[in-house]
């Protein structure tokens, strides 16, 4: 990268892009170790998730490289389609002749070999559009009632259309990120915690009258209760921290990846990490998402206070969405969080969240760049 003033080379941040790339490197050996029983039982191959994942994570860093070369501008001009887009797929994909059922849930889309899950571009699309709708009704966000609805209006449509898939979890992440846009974009302080207690409200009562969920919640507070039937996910992943203790057992020699603990090289992947790293391997693994979401923050900051409006909204939604779904997943693995079916953001298994986070980090790191050379910018919405 070069300052379009003169020639001068620049280097991306590289504790976002260190933290970043660590943990995808990390997750594709711990995803490869994971796997190992699971693949080959099913197709076997022992390495067949590793070069699976493989490949996702390089058709990630592809398009996040393309992403990056784009300049912001364009991504605030199209959010609105985008957004559309994004319901679009949510929509499509509860079609029964279209959507793939997996497990009773609704998620995917086939197109071809591939399948899509369209709830992670839906957060993303979301993020996008929220950013360029806080900088054109900056003023009616601060001041009026209208403008703090209108995204939430928005907001009750894509959580609808998550809960039929279901994703509760998604829906979770993305209603937090929205609030913490909303709050961070200035809304007033009692919108905010009108907001805030009627979104708890709402996610207990849902929680309370699904069966399954409120299964989940009492589960998750005593797990050893049913260990062998409700509680079973949860206390095999606790195992798997107790048999990790310090240093781990060694990477590769998990015995919880033995069929004992379900979905390894995907919701809890961070149990194995616990298990074969230890204290110290799981440790690190936090460090590294607190690196990545302090610099999206501070890279978010440094956008507003040069001006830079959309790109600041934009690297705080990133970051606040990455760090609060590797929150609730590190959660969910230790046992202090009710399971969620969510994956571990660069490091679990799984072609769409893997390709859409790397486009999300790209993004932060081109607020980075425009924030820091303003001309290239201007020079370019000229060109």
């Amino acid at each position: 990268m070069n300052d379009p003033s003169g020639n001068t080379p620049s280097l991306p941040d590289l504790y976002l892009l260190g933290a970043a790339m660590t943990l995808m490197g990390l997750g594709w050996v711990m995803v490869g170790s994971a796997s190992v029983a699971i693949a080959e039982s099913r197709f076997g191959d022992p390495t067949y998730y590793l070069w699976r994942q493989g490949l996702f994570l390089l058709i990630g860093l592809i398009s996040a490289f393309g992403v990056w070369r784009v300049r912001l501008l364009f991504w605030e001009r199209i959010s609105p389609i985008l957004l559309l887009l994004g319901i679009g797929l949510l929509i499509l994909v509860l079609i029964p002749e279209v959507g793939l059922e997996v497990n009773g849930g609704r998620r995917w889309l086939a197109i071809g070999p591939i399948r899509l899950q369209p709830s992670e571009l839906g957060k993303l699309f979301m993020v996008i559009y929220l950013s360029g709708y806080l900088v054109r009704r900056s003023h009616e966000v601060r001041t009026t009632m209208r403008g703090f609805l209108f995204p939430l209006g928005i907001f009750m449509v894509v959580g609808v259309l998550l809960l039929l898939e279901p994703d509760f979890g998604s829906m979770v992440v993305l209603f937090a990120t929205i609030l913490g846009m909303l709050f961070l974009g200035g809304t007033r302080l009692w919108y905010f915690l009108l907001l805030v207690i009627s979104g708890v409200m709402g996610l207990m009562s849902l929680a309370w009258y699904s069966p399954y969920r409120m299964e989940r919640l009492t589960s998750f507070l005593d797990p050893w209760a049913d260990p062998l039937n409700s509680g079973y996910q949860l206390t095999q992943a606790l195992i798997a921290f107790g048999r990790g203790e310090w240093l781990g057992v060694g990477l590769g020699d998990s015995i919880q990846k033995l069929f004992y603990l379900p979905e390894a090289h995907t919701d809890f992947l961070y149990a194995v990490v616990a298990e074969e790293l230890g204290l110290v391997g799981s440790l690190a693994v936090i460090v590294l998402f607190v690196v990545l979401v302090y610099r999206s923050l501070m890279i978010g900051r440094a956008a507003e206070q040069a001006g830079h409006a959309f790109g600041g909204y934009l690297a705080y939604g990133l970051g606040i969405w990455i760090g609060l779904q590797a929150f609730i997943n590190l959660g969910v693995n230790m046992g202090v969080l009710p399971t969620k079916g969510l994956t571990l953001p660069l490091m679990s298994a799984g072609g769409s969240s893997s390709v859409v986070v790397c486009i999300a980090v790209a993004l932060i790191l081109r607020v980075d760049f425009e924030t820091r050379f303003p001309k290239s910018k201007s020079s370019r919405r000229r060109s």
